[in-house]
């Protein structure tokens, strides 16, 4: 019998940040990122959604939650990514469920103050063991992409340079000029 001084212990439940990403099985709160990151992410996805399905490529999506490697407990969101018709088929919805068990063709990050340089690093890793076939590595505050067709072929293109991005194989036909992305804008703190 309980007495007066013993309470029940109340469940508690612990509910996933917003955004979230799990490594290692481990829930990790994705870092914010900054209204200038997050427009830049606006405007990419605003050329390459409509290109995809135009083209009927596949679908591009942001902020995806997708589950790349169950074995290791791995799941990455991505800023912007792309999944082919090869990977998924064309008609076929999205899961119902909080990640998409799915690697995408291509995964976009979008770089922040917030992101280290070893977690771009480890997440450049773990895209292409999972079979992530490009990788950009988008830096707005500099104006520039790097392009990873693989884990040691990278392709940097900038802005001041007047080049474009170029969606290769994954995205064939796909151009869009760093100024266009970018735009006239400086970063913030940065020289017009």
């Amino acid at each position: 019998m309980a007495t007066a001084t013993e309470r029940p212990v109340p469940s508690i439940t612990i509910e996933p940040p917003d955004l979230y990403e799990v490594v290692d099985g481990q829930i990790v709160e994705k870092p914010a990122t900054c209204a200038f990151e997050s427009e830049i992410a606006s405007i990419l996805l605003g050329f390459l959604a409509p290109f995809v399905r135009a083209q009927r490529l596949g679908r591009a999506v942001s902020e995806m939650l997708f589950r790349i490697d169950p074995v290791r407990g791995l799941e990455r969101r991505p800023d912007l990514a792309f999944v082919s018709h090869d990977r998924w088929p064309l008609g076929r919805s999205a899961p119902m469920d909080a990640a998409w068990d799915v690697v995408p063709d291509l995964a976009v990050e979008i770089i922040s103050p917030s992101n280290s340089a070893y977690d771009v690093e480890d997440k450049l890793d773990e895209y292409f063991r999972a079979g992530v076939r490009s990788v950009w590595n988008v830096f707005p505050r500099h104006g520039v992409v790097y392009l990873h067709d693989s884990r040691t072929a990278v392709r940097v293109c900038r802005s001041e340079a007047g080049d474009e991005l170029d969606g290769g194989p994954v995205l064939p036909g796909f151009r869009l000029p760093l100024t266009t992305l970018f735009g006239r804008n400086a970063a913030p703190g940065q020289p017009e």
